[in-house]
């Protein structure tokens, strides 16, 4: 069986929980390590979420590493209205005796990717300040790094605001640092953005069959999913950030264009959305001052959202199944 070396970045969060999860798992993934920094709720608590989750997920052995308490320039804000006062739904599940790495997170990220015997892939599902951090003062760790698969931005939508995603909102200066390094780089980079993050659904049924089959894992899992649809009163639930672990595994589930993809860093209404330049023909860019831009991005634009709910459905009551062919 082949194992994809995988670190992932977070700022657990509901769906973040469901991606680590996933991540822990799955046989397919070999997860080095998971790094913290502030986002849907401060880093602290994040901290204890993300050691929580892998503890009742039985990987005590993921290093896991707190990172930045803030973006690079601006304040933190947090998402505790859709996540929670602890981020993790308020489901009394954030126990844990366990500490982090004493290293910080960007010294737990240059140490494993710097050593890493073959790259890796590296999964943010937050705001990039830590991965921004990494580049900026370690930049010789990202040659462990094969490819870069980060829940974030959009072609056409937000949701922090009417422009912007909320993890390129939050450090959109962390953003345009990461992609304008894999760009010098060479680091391939697919965005699983707000265009097909809300389709892999698990409904309120799948979802009460988590919670009964007995396990921690399970019954979290259940728990997460029956939260967000009765935070948001429906009958399913997004997976999430749990997506862009489901396109590491099996990435014939999501279709993807290569574009380029800029960050809006000074807009009024706009500062930290993606512009995704989806323009086909040459006149366009002929005309256009800024010219094209160098970060050429594998936009996840379509996605079977069936499949990867049922990948992460499997994963989690235990019956992993690889990707499809």
């Amino acid at each position: 069986m082949r194992r994809i070396p995988v670190v992932m970045d977070v700022d657990t969060g509901v769906d973040d929980a469901c991606a680590l999860l996933l991540a822990a798992l799955h046989p397919e993934i070999e997860l080095r390590a998971v790094t913290c920094v502030g986002g849907n709720t401060d880093v602290a608590q994040v901290t204890r979420n993300t050691l929580a989750v892998l503890e009742i997920a039985g990987r005590e052995d993921v290093p896991v590493g707190r990172g930045a308490e803030r973006p690079l320039i601006e304040r933190a804000v947090h998402a505790r209205h859709v996540h929670g006062d602890d981020g993790m739904g308020d489901l009394d599940w954030v126990h844990t005796d366990r500490q982090p790495d004493p290293r910080h997170a960007v010294e737990l990220l240059r140490d494993v990717l710097g050593s890493a015997p073959e790259p890796v892939t590296l999964v943010p599902t937050a705001p990039m300040t830590n991965v921004a951090l990494l580049a900026r003062t370690y930049p010789d760790a990202l040659r462990g790094v094969g490819r870069i698969v980060f829940m974030g931005g959009a072609a056409q939508r937000g949701n922090a605001t009417a422009s912007a995603e909320f993890n390129v909102f939050h450090d959109p200066e962390a953003t345009a640092i990461v992609l304008d390094v894999a760009a010098e780089r060479g680091i391939p980079v697919t965005m699983y953005g707000l265009d097909v993050f809300y389709e892999p659904k698990v409904s309120r049924a799948e979802a009460r069959q988590l919670v009964s089959s007995g396990t921690d894992a399970t019954r979290l899992a259940g728990e997460l999913v029956e939260f967000q649809c009765e935070r948001f009163g429906s009958d399913e639930a997004t997976i999430g950030d749990a997506g862009a672990v489901c396109a590491v595994i099996d990435p014939e589930g999501i279709g993807t264009t290569e574009l380029p993809v800029r960050v809006e860093l000074a807009g009024t209404w706009s500062r930290g959305r993606t512009i995704v330049d989806v323009r086909d023909w040459s006149g366009d860019l002929d005309h256009d001052p800024h010219g094209r831009a160098d970060a050429m991005i594998d936009v996840a634009l379509e996605i079977d959202g069936r499949r990867y709910a049922d990948l992460w459905l499997d994963t989690i009551g235990g019956t992993p199944r690889g990707a499809i062919s």
